[in-house]
């Protein structure tokens, strides 16, 4: 097969293990960056280029590696893709869904998935009223777009909560209340959805001096078995999103397992540490059944 894989650079250790098991297995394999494509659309068939290069007819599938601040840029080139019959391994929908988390949380409440209590507003005249909503500080506040634990803060106090809310309105920031789930005591959940199955799980544990139990804040990170209904979310949700391949948060509260967010371009390089698991391999897997079926 063909295989573009769409990101920014081989730097980035994801993209490359990616690109490694798939030549392991046999496939050509191609590092687009989808920040340097263009589209040209008028008369006859769409074409896609790479920089001068026309790749509209070049790839069976493609392995979208979105970055957060191209996302618009990086979804339309998916689109343009899917809509030449490539097989991706997230639909650009999915993409620009996953991307924010309102939007995301939206869609898990209409299917029923359970997720934090959650407030979001532009009015700063009933920050107070808000607050009462989530039943009072602590709150968590997340910015829409956020990656990697960053722009989301822990505001203790009825006091703080206001002062950040109502700092982050006047910025013209887009951001999202919750209500802060003590019992979870920093750790959160990691399970990647590989198609239709769990193929990766692990805890991810804070650091003592931070809340967010992200590996790029030095979480600490075990491999665990996660439970019946903790799959059920994580497998849903993801289809919901319209998404092959996923990173999927969920939080242990007092009610049971909760989604915090979904990730269209999960990271490898800490689940397949903790794990042991050969993530890529399993993603180039998922590509060959289905870009072969396309191309038939």
């Amino acid at each position: 097969m063909h295989i573009a894989i769409l990101s920014v650079s081989l730097n980035v250790h994801s993209t490359r293990r990616i690109l490694e098991e798939a030549q392991h297995a046999g496939h050509y394999v191609e590092l687009i960056d989808h920040t340097k494509c263009s589209v040209k659309l008028g008369e006859g068939r769409p074409q896609i280029y790479f920089e001068e290069e026309n790749v509209t007819n070049e790839f069976d599938a493609i392995i979208p590696r979105i970055g957060a601040k191209v996302t618009r840029h990086g979804a339309a080139i998916v689109k343009q893709f899917e809509m030449n019959n490539v097989f991706s391994t997230a639909r650009s929908l999915g993409i620009t869904r996953a991307r924010n988390k309102v939007r995301t949380l939206q869609i898990m409440a209409r299917k029923g998935i359970p997720i934090p209590e959650t407030v979001f507003s532009i009015n700063p005249d009933n920050i107070e009223e808000q607050i009462k909503l989530l039943g009072g500080p602590p709150v968590i506040i997340k910015l829409q777009e956020g990656t990697h634990g960053m722009g989301v803060i822990l505001a203790e106090t009825r006091k703080s909560a206001k002062s950040i809310i109502d700092t982050f309105y006047k910025m013209d920031t887009s951001i999202l209340l919750q209500r802060y789930i003590a019992e979870a005591n920093g750790e959160d959940i990691r399970i990647i959805v590989v198609g239709n199955k769990v193929v990766a799980s692990m805890k991810r544990t804070s650091d003592l001096d931070d809340f967010r139990s992200n590996v790029h804040r030095g979480a600490d990170t075990t491999a665990i078995k996660p439970t019946a209904k903790e799959q059920f979310i994580a497998l849903n949700a993801t289809k919901y999103l319209g998404l092959g391949v996923a990173g999927v948060d969920l939080m242990r509260s007092k009610k049971g397992p909760v989604l915090i967010e979904v990730n269209a371009s999960p990271g490898l390089q800490g689940i397949e540490a903790a794990t042991g698991v050969n993530v890529a391999k399993h993603i180039v897997q998922f590509v060959e059944k289905n870009g072969y079926r396309r191309r038939k």
